[in-house]
């Protein structure tokens, strides 16, 4: 009696979680349409060359329609009001994984997250993507979501940020002028800011291949599963034939106005062969040196600097236990 009583109620919370997800599916899709169709000028895209003449046209006042997953929520707050809605998802030249000849991957910028998450290239070419997709979200809004639209976003605490300034990417940016390329630490300027300017998009990220004896890494902190970080790092290590550091890229994020590059944490390690006490002191310099949280009702801004030391010591000992 008891295990049948346990077996129905198993049956009935999972219907009424089902049930749930539905309901959320169909409210981002109600608030969609009313949201695109709310839009004075809202139209799909012909090409880039329609892109870049409606961008011509409204400036800053226009927004470019990704995945949607942060830009429709504002909409329906009414924190973002654009005069026109630019939807990319009609342009199927921005969404692709094209192995290059040096190693390294391009990435289109409409590539979903879902795709970085599963496709078998990036986890051979690009492994820190690999490890990071899973923490964002839920996998709904991983098949919308896009790797372009959340660089453009520059999320502080948003996980391609993170890995672009890890990996050390570099962005290709069109618009009707022509194009152009920026590397990764100049184009995020600021709070959901960056280099893009008002006529201009983004339409491919390179990750360069790993150097030899490279390593990958990435801890985070969430409330719950699919929230975003309280904070985390993702590390890029090489070692010298001796087995000694030799390069250390260590990223923030959730721990400042921006993805926070870690440079006296890498400064720490840097001719060091690997030990406790020198993963100690590269976490110590993290936390006090490195990074600038803030404060808010999730978490203090002490919390999060002890949460940065912890996981630099996770992180570290996770690529190379010592």
């Amino acid at each position: 009696m008891y295990g049948g009583t346990c077996v129905l109620l198993h049956l009935m919370l999972s219907t009424i979680g089902l049930a749930f997800w539905h309901f959320i599916s169909f409210l981002f899709l109600f608030f969609f349409f009313q949201a695109k169709d709310g839009i004075r000028g809202a139209q799909e895209s012909r090409g880039l060359g329609d892109v870049y003449k409606r961008q011509s046209q409204h400036g800053f006042d226009a927004k470019l329609l990704a995945g949607g997953q942060s830009l429709i929520p504002a909409m329906n707050f009414r924190l973002a009001q654009p005069a026109a809605l630019i939807d990319l998802n009609t342009i199927p030249d921005l969404a692709y994984l094209r192995p290059q000849a040096d190693g390294g991957l391009a990435v289109g910028a409409m590539t979903r997250h879902s795709t970085i998450e599963h496709d078998p290239l990036v986890a051979a070419r690009a492994p820190l993507l690999r490890a990071m997709a899973p923490h964002i979200a839920h996998a709904q809004i991983r098949n919308r979501g896009t790797f372009g639209g959340s660089m453009a976003h520059s999320d502080p605490a948003g996980h391609w940020p993170t890995a672009a300034l890890a990996l050390q990417a570099r962005f290709r940016i069109m618009g009707a002028s022509g194009e152009r390329w920026l590397d990764a630490d100049d184009f995020f300027l600021s709070l959901f800011t960056t280099a893009l300017q008002a006529d201009e998009l983004l339409a491919e990220v390179m990750l360069p291949p790993l150097p030899p004896r490279s390593r990958i890494g990435y801890q985070q902190v969430a409330r719950q599963h699919g929230a975003f970080p309280l904070a985390g790092v993702a590390a890029v290590i090489t070692l010298d034939e001796r087995g000694r550091y030799q390069a250390a890229r260590l990223v923030y994020l959730g721990a400042g106005e921006m993805p926070m590059i870690g440079a006296q944490a890498a400064k720490a390690l840097l001719g060091q062969a690997p030990s406790s006490g020198v993963i100690a002191a590269a976490a110590e310099a993290a936390a006090r040196y490195d990074v600038d949280p803030g404060g808010d009702i999730h978490a203090s801004a002490a919390y999060r600097r002890h949460l940065v030391k912890v996981l630099t010591r996770r992180v570290l000992h996770e690529i190379l236990p010592a």
